[in-house]
């Protein structure tokens, strides 16, 4: 499912219009991805939750080559899925 079909399906789900259905998602990711960028959890019950996560520095290898090289540390986004949601998908 692509962001144009999961509008579509949000909007017939909660009966909105189309354009209604896509400023309550853009609205539901910028609120996630600013409170992930201030280090924040997202919990959402029965759904899941969004965690950062530090990654730290390390060595890693060109493939092509097989020369190190330096990877540099890194904040990455985590998804735990929720009860509801695993069984849903069970």
């Amino acid at each position: 499912m692509n962001k144009a079909e999961l509008i579509d399906s949000m909007a017939d789900g909660a009966n909105l219009s189309k354009a209604d259905a896509k400023r309550a998602l853009d609205a539901f990711l910028d609120a996630t991805g600013g409170a992930l960028k201030k280090g924040d959890k997202v919990a959402l019950v029965g759904f899941g939750t969004f965690s950062v996560s530090k990654r730290a520095a390390r060595k890693g290898r060109n493939p092509q080559t097989g020369k190190e090289i330096n990877i540099a540390a890194k904040n990455v986004v985590k998804f735990k899925a929720g009860s509801e949601l695993s069984n849903k998908v069970k």
